[in-house]
């Protein structure tokens, strides 16, 4: 009886169509992050244009003539149409040239936007660091055998009461009776506490992140509580803090990063009001500074920078969770 002809190429079908649905994830991620990046930047240009206030005044004072005044409008395009005016910020928008700062003329607004773009980077990164890091720890101890029940809810509504609290609510206290009675750690704002004053500054950032990555990641390490696999790792003879930690988390890796994505919009907010609270250079404080003179190019800048902060950590977050999940990798 003849054999059945094998189809060379089947052992490859399941590999090309996993690249497949991940380029399309990807390319669908991307075209979603253009048209929020599109949709946010001209939001803000319309609404800073309908906002009450001359920029031209501001940066020549209340004692300009009209002449002054009009020959400023004229070199900041302010005189010409609404849409000449959006066509010409979407042209610098895609060449990254959104002109001169109105209040410090002859510097780039672009040029501001990025000296304040590292600050809050980095308070971010580290924010993500310990909030990551301190969730899955927590989720861990609440779910592993070493703790009686009580202590395990303890942890939990622990999570709970501080991912409802805001971060005005306790960052203040926390630097009152750390930095200013105790004096353990430097003030946030301090320019001069160098890496100490930026890890106080993101730890503070990373306690909301961080209860919420512990309540995702307890939730979802009790769905694999009563696995297989974990049994057979426990009869195997390992101890309950490696069959938890080397076993239980990887299964629960995909929530985990996709939480700390989606509150990266918070974490950003939340960088604002730190920055600002503190005196700390960074975004947060240069959006406010431009707002407040009406800055217009400088804020436009700074608002699209965020945006792009926010959708880039979005597209890493799917990166991720597409390279350790296989499950996101098959489409389930």
């Amino acid at each position: 009886m003849p054999r059945p002809a094998v189809d060379a190429r089947a052992p490859l079908a399941a590999p090309i169509a996993s690249v497949a649905r991940v380029a399309s994830a990807l390319t669908t991620r991307a075209l979603e992050a253009l048209a929020v990046v599109a949709t946010l930047a001209s939001l803000v240009f319309f609404a800073l244009r309908l906002l009450p206030g001359d920029p031209a005044r501001l940066v020549l004072g209340d004692e300009a003539s009209a002449a002054d005044l009009a020959r400023v409008r004229a070199t900041l395009h302010l005189d010409e149409p609404l849409w000449t005016q959006y066509g010409r910020f979407l042209r610098g928008l895609a060449t990254l040239d959104l002109g001169d700062s109105f209040r410090r003329p002859g510097t780039s607004a672009m040029a501001q936007v990025g000296h304040a773009l590292v600050p809050t980077s980095e308070l971010a990164l580290v924010a993500v660091a310990v909030g990551a890091v301190s969730g899955v720890a927590a989720a861990v101890l609440a779910s592993g055998p070493w703790l009686p029940p009580r202590g395990r809810r303890w942890i939990e509504q622990g999570l709970v009461a501080v991912a409802a609290a805001p971060l005005v609510a306790f960052a203040p206290l926390l630097t009152w009776v750390l930095a200013a009675r105790l004096r353990l750690v430097p003030l946030p704002g301090d320019p001069d506490a160098g890496l100490s004053g930026l890890l106080f500054a993101g730890v503070l950032l990373a306690i909301p992140l961080g209860a919420h990555v512990g309540r995702i990641a307890r939730a979802a390490l009790a769905e694999v509580a009563r696995a297989p696999f974990l049994s057979v790792a426990s009869a195997k003879g390992g101890s309950p803090l490696r069959v938890w930690c080397l076993h239980g988390l990887p299964p629960v890796v995909g929530p985990i990063v996709t939480v700390v994505a989606t509150q990266l919009g918070a974490l950003l907010g939340g960088a604002v009001v730190l920055e600002r609270m503190f005196e700390r250079r960074g975004l947060g404080t240069l959006i406010l500074e431009a707002y407040s003179t009406r800055d217009l190019p400088v804020l436009e800048g700074a608002v699209v920078a965020s945006g792009l902060l926010f959708v880039a950590a979005q597209a890493l977050g799917t990166l991720v969770h597409l390279a350790v999940d296989p499950r996101a990798r098959a489409g389930r």
